[in-house]
């Protein structure tokens, strides 16, 4: 039985070893020597050399032929997106909307775009809940005054956003809506600095949102998730402290959809 145990143990050991390398490679912005990954990563050169070698023999990796030097060929690209394709963001990403509206006591949404639009595809709602117009599945929303419309615009160029107000216009819905380039300019400034955004009653008198951003594996924004409620419970007293939870839990299901934030 401990014989069963250390083999095992030897194996989980030796797949971080090839994970570690695999990682190393992928940031890598040219090829490099298989002396400076042994040195990096504390792994002795004869065994980065076979892991190195199993790449190469299933077509992960290469090795210039002039320089002895290794990189990761595309088809760990092709295995991403195959990954990509079958992967459901609703189904990651439910359990930690769950999470998130037990955390607040409201209702909590993860929302795409599509067409220059806000699309909902996954709600969970609070007992509480008396905001639901716009929180449906399959629903659609403005971009300019939502809070997840904004983040998706982080985004776009400011050229991007110039065609954005010409094809959808920048519909005014309540005294607090933006209507203008600048002020739409201005809020995502702002959003952008701070990593999140709102919607103060943009959309709906009463109905406050704070949203954060889910980023996939190039950095982009993919999708973003909101909590929404009632101004008069959402409030700055019931945000400020649960922020740093709320984008742990949503950086979570970032790194589920293979985002690695820089340093990571």
């Amino acid at each position: 039985m401990e014989k069963e145990v250390s083999v095992g143990v030897r194996s989980n050991q030796s797949s971080e070893k090839m994970l570690k390398i695999l990682e190393f490679l992928a940031r890598q912005r040219e090829p490099i020597r298989l002396m400076d990954i042994s040195k990096f990563l504390g792994i002795n050169s004869s065994t980065v050399l076979r892991f190195l070698t199993s790449l190469v023999d299933n077509g992960y990796a290469a090795q210039d032929k002039e320089t002895s030097r290794y990189y990761l060929t595309y088809k760990i690209c092709a295995l991403s997106n195959q990954v990509l394709e079958n992967v459901d963001i609703r189904r990651i990403a439910r359990p930690y909307m769950k999470e998130i509206s037990a955390m607040f006591g409201e209702t909590v949404c993860l929302a795409v775009e599509k067409d220059m639009k806000v699309v909902y595809m996954e709600v969970v709602e609070s007992p509480n809940s008396t905001i639901r117009s716009m929180q449906r599945i399959g629903n659609i929303a403005p971009m300019h005054c939502t809070g997840i419309g904004k983040l998706l615009l982080f985004n776009y160029t400011e050229e991007d956003i110039d065609r954005l107000i010409l094809k959808e216009g920048m519909p005014k819905f309540t005294e607090y809506t933006p209507t203008t380039k600048w002020e739409l300019m201005e809020l995502l400034k702002t959003a952008k600095k701070e990593g999140l955004a709102y919607d103060n009653e943009e959309c709906e008198i009463g109905a406050r949102c704070v949203a954060v951003p889910v980023y996939d594996s190039s950095g982009r924004v993919m999708a973003g998730i909101s909590v929404t409620g009632p101004k008069t419970r959402l409030t700055d007293e019931l945000i400020a402290p649960r922020l740093g939870e709320l984008k742990r839990i949503v950086g979570k299901v970032s790194r589920e959809m293979g985002y690695q934030a820089f340093g990571e």
